[in-house]
């Protein structure tokens, strides 16, 4: 995990990889448009869901940050709840492919894919 200068949302490197080699498999490496869309929606065991996606279309309220040469954008809501929270990834056996790693939550649930502030 980062430890953080600034309020930001950031990249572990296994994450990076990964994103990087799924913008490839998609076709839009050499797209500078394209960045990772991450946002927090309501829903899940724990009341709020993490969702994530590529996109190309920034709004004027979205909030934009660059880590690892990987461009991050959410939307102004979810960055409140999204605060210095690094996006993992981990595979293998007991792999849980992307996941948030959030200092906000105060718990989350046991699949790891929603929680509560």
């Amino acid at each position: 995990m980062n430890t953080a200068l600034e309020n930001g949302i950031y990249i572990s490197d296994s994450a990076r990889v990964k994103v990087q080699q799924l913008m490839k498999d998609a076709g839009i490496t050499s797209d500078p448009s394209y960045f990772i869309r991450v946002g927090v929606v309501g829903g899940g065991c724990s009341g709020l869901s993490y969702k994530m996606d590529f996109d190309n279309e920034q709004k004027p309220t979205d909030q934009v940050f660059e880590d690892k040469g990987l461009k991050v954008v959410t939307d102004l809501k979810s960055f409140l709840y999204l605060v210095n929270t690094t996006l993992e990834f981990s595979d293998g056996l007991n792999g849980k492919g992307f996941y948030f790693s959030n200092p906000n939550a105060s718990r989350t649930c046991g699949c790891g894919e929603s929680f509560a502030v």
